[in-house]
């Protein structure tokens, strides 16, 4: 995996284990199969899309 590009920002993150294993099981089911990681960030965008498709 490549390293994180230079403009961005780690953060720490809890989350019950019912929605970590909810994100495992969404995971499968890309042909990719991304990272935990991955995952979220692809879950964060498209809800962004959905929630002001303006920007």
């Amino acid at each position: 995996m490549a390293p994180p590009k230079k403009d961005t920002e780690a953060i720490n993150l809890r989350l019950p284990r019912e929605l970590i294993e909810a994100i495992d099981n969404r995971r499968r089911d890309e042909p990719d199969l991304p990272t935990r990681p991955e995952m979220i960030r692809r879950a964060l965008v498209q809800w962004l899309e959905i929630t002001n498709p303006e920007r």
